[in-house]
């Protein structure tokens, strides 16, 4: 006799994941490694902004979450924070720079641009490629970036992590929500690390 064999698909017991959706490959990939987990027992909140502390902690776990020395980098948050060492790892490997005020919102909601110059300077960090530049001059809201990530989201774009939100728009200081995030760090798993 034979039986069936179970489908695994760890976005199913997800509630509010549409298996069906653009992102569902995403999200699979992302839980399948490990690097982003449900906002609770049944959900993941795929259309809830993604935080600047989410991203630099899931960059921490794709590094093996090494020791981490001194204090904190920044004065807006506390040791032990679930983002406290990965912050602090990414300070101190110049992943992140903050504001510039001495803070650096592990609780903002990340921008595309944001991402873009994390991911840039983290594959900087890995030795990774960074040389490739993609010509942004077709998306309308291209003047939007700003300074400090235009050649990060030249380079995101060129390795197809971050693309247009439409044909012609970028959409630059638009949230990363959970969906386009996980999505995001499947390509850059796939085709840059």
């Amino acid at each position: 006799t034979f039986k069936a064999a179970a489908h695994v698909c760890p976005s199913e017991k997800f509630t509010d994941v549409d298996t069906t959706q653009w992102y569902h490959e995403g999200i699979d990939y992302v839980l399948n490694n490990g690097l982003m987990i449900g906002t609770g027992t049944t959900t993941f909140s795929p259309n809830t902004a993604t935080t600047r502390g989410m991203i630099v902690t899931i960059l921490y776990r794709l590094e093996g979450e090494p020791a981490v020395t001194g204090g904190n980098a920044f004065d807006d948050f506390a040791d032990g924070e679930g983002y406290t060492d990965a912050v602090n790892w990414a300070a101190a490997n110049e992943i992140v720079n903050g504001y510039g005020d001495g803070s650096f919102g592990p609780t903002d909601a990340i921008t595309r641009e944001q991402m873009a110059a994390i991911l840039y300077r983290y594959s900087a960090y890995k030795g990774y490629d960074v040389t490739a530049r993609a010509d942004l001059s077709g998306y309308t809201d291209a003047g939007e970036i700003s300074s400090y990530a235009v050649e990060a989201m030249k380079w995101v774009n060129a390795e197809g992590l971050i693309t247009g939100m439409t044909d012609t728009t970028l959409v630059p200081r638009g949230n990363a929500v959970r969906a386009q995030v996980a999505t995001i760090l499947m390509r850059f798993c796939e085709n840059v690390a």
